[in-house]
């Protein structure tokens, strides 16, 4: 009986995480659209493929898509507990969006790029309302998909 529960709790606990997994990637990616139609707009996926030394715009999508997913999953696994509907999924998502901001555009891209970092422009400005709008997008599906209960 001991090792049936045992069973059943991890099995729990496994399908738990991945119902949080799948809430963020799924997320990350919807708001990865949406930031990625803006970047796009501003002539921007070139210089997020030259994170991985290319010039493609195609290249930038998928290197863009790849970074939404996994920060979206990071959203969930970490926050699932705080995000209780739309009232906490949408305040956090848009602080998590800007603490992105700060990590990705103003420290690790001007970084791995050799440019100045910490410099705030108008091009930087605009990507802070794409990171919050990804942030956004990113609570809101979340939010959606967490409220069903794991299997």
């Amino acid at each position: 009986m001991r090792t049936t529960t045992a069973a059943t709790t991890a099995g729990l606990g496994r399908a738990a995480l991945l119902q949080r997994v799948t809430a963020g990637v799924v997320g990350g990616l919807a708001g990865g659209l949406v930031f990625g139609v803006m970047m796009q707009l501003m002539d921007m996926m070139g210089m997020v493929a030259q994170l991985v030394g290319s010039s493609s715009v195609a290249v930038g999508w998928v290197v863009h898509l790849a970074i939404s997913a996994f920060f979206g999953a990071a959203f969930t696994v970490a926050l699932a507990g705080l995000i209780h509907g739309l009232s906490r999924a949408l305040p956090l998502g848009a602080v998590y969006g800007v603490v992105l901001w700060v990590i990705g555009p103003l420290l690790l891209m001007p970084a791995f790029l050799g440019m100045p970092l910490f410099v705030i422009n108008d091009t930087t400005l605009l990507s802070l309302v794409g990171h919050v709008a990804f942030g956004l997008v990113l609570g809101l599906v979340a939010a959606a998909m967490l409220r069903r209960r794991p299997a």
